[in-house]
């Protein structure tokens, strides 16, 4: 083997230790961060049908609420209310199960805040109006800075970092941003800034978005990750419920109104990004079915974007507890094998092959059976000789014998979700298969 194809062969390696300075614990230590985890995201298709996006599985073992949650912990950030709303169940079930290790005596916790109508007879109207419905629990805490992250998006950063600049700014807002292709800016808050990094504008969606001045097809985007001083937003959450045109949105209402009236300092996201992609911060919206597959898949690479193997910036889950993972069959009529894949734990492939694929946890392949290019969700039954090709299949799902999807488009429409990119989504209930079905007497 030539020596320059060794380097690709090495696993990732590990992120330098973040040195931090000692002024940054107690900024940490006094704010409180609000992850945001009611929406269902509803460009994500029948994957969220019956659970909220937060809850979505990822990268095999994770969910990905799991990379918001860590970036907190391993900030320092220790005191966490999530916000739940539409379809929480499996939500809570996995923040009770995977992250109750915090000491309370330490004022260390993980509230799970669900909408329950404590200041109005209503659920939750918008981001804004979900903090405002629990600021009585939030202020019991008195804390200096309120973080306020979706639960929807995979990165990894040192929010301490953030923290601290917002303070040397003198800020009472600072917004994360970061820099993203002018075609896809239109899905983002856009940003105008100043040479001092003080926000001008902001544009919530914008049809037109600006480019930055010095990059004419890229724009500055808010990552959705926002630090209020404390009183501040006290304040700026009570006038906001007392309008009858607002819809109660932190990009809707909140940012492009305070831009104008205070100090909103813009935090580069390069700044505080613990994961670098040959040279770039690595944040995704995994919003749509083919940015999950696709950022699902990257896993499978020799070196990966997200570098998941670092240990001085653990992305932590709920660790189930099963067995290894098992390939049996070596011969020329059957032999369980996989190339450039990630197979998790308590799976079984049995006699079949598993090409640039995910498979989460407790997935069964049986013979003769070929993946491609596919991300398998838990606890999913492969039959005999199955083909699939960019796939994402959804738990519970049990394919048939000499079943196969991805390789003739009209075909795979007439019964599940295809892409525009031509990635299949295949579920329980588009196989006829009705694992949330609620039967009668």
């Amino acid at each position: 083997m030539s020596t320059d194809v060794l380097p690709q062969l090495r696993l990732p390696t590990l992120e330098a230790e973040h040195h931090r300075s000692p002024a940054i614990a107690p900024l940490v230590r006094s704010t409180y961060a609000v992850v945001l985890a009611g929406g269902r995201g509803t460009r994500l298709q029948q994957l969220t049908e019956w659970r909220a996006k937060p809850a979505v599985p990822f990268g095999g073992k994770h969910r990905i609420i799991d990379f918001a949650l860590s970036n907190c912990v391993n900030s320092g950030v220790r005191r966490i209310g999530v916000l739940t709303q539409y379809k929480a169940h499996s939500l809570i079930q996995h923040l009770r199960r995977g992250w109750s290790f915090l000491d309370a005596d330490l004022q260390e916790f993980i509230d799970i805040l669900p909408a329950q109508q404590r200041i109005q007879d209503q659920w939750y109207q918008g981001t804004a109006d979900a903090v405002f419905q629990n600021l009585d629990i939030i202020n019991m805490y008195s804390p200096q800075y309120i973080l306020v992250l979706a639960g929807d998006h995979v990165y990894k950063m040192d929010y301490g970092v953030m923290i601290a600049e917002h303070v040397a700014a003198n800020a009472e807002v600072s917004v994360a941003a970061n820099e993203v292709p002018l075609a896809q800016a239109s899905s983002f808050g856009i940003m105008q800034v100043d040479s001092d990094g003080n926000v001008e504008r902001f544009d919530e969606k914008p049809q037109n978005p600006d480019p930055l001045p010095d990059a004419q097809n890229m724009a500055l985007a808010s990552m959705g990750i926002y630090l209020f001083n404390a009183s501040f937003l006290y304040k700026l959450l009570k006038e906001d419920a007392a309008r009858s045109d607002s819809s109660r949105d932190f990009g809707r209402d909140i940012l492009p109104t305070v831009v104008k009236r205070t100090r909103v300092h813009a935090h580069r996201f390069a700044r505080s990004c613990v994961n670098m992609a040959n040279g770039s911060p690595y944040w995704r919206d995994v919003g749509t079915v083919d940015a999950y597959w696709e950022a699902n898949i990257d896993l499978t690479t020799v070196i990966p974007e997200l570098n998941m193997y670092d240990h001085a910036w653990p992305i932590r889950t709920f660790q189930e507890q099963l067995p290894p993972a098992k390939f049996v069959f070596d011969d020329d009529r059957a032999r369980g094998h996989a190339m450039d894949s990630l197979i998790s734990g308590g799976c079984i492939v049995s006699g079949a092959t598993v090409r640039r694929s995910l498979l989460a946890t407790s997935v069964v392949v049986e013979r003769h059976s070929c993946l491609e290019d596919s991300v398998i969700l838990p606890s999913v039954e492969i039959g005999h000789n199955v083909a699939l090709k960019r796939c994402v299949v959804d738990k519970y799902a049990r394919l048939p014998d000499n079943f196969a999807a991805g390789f003739n488009r009209e075909t795979d429409m007439e019964r599940f979700h295809v892409t525009p990119q031509g990635t299949v989504l295949i579920t329980p209930e588009m196989l006829g298969q009705r694992i949330h079905a609620v039967f009668e007497r």
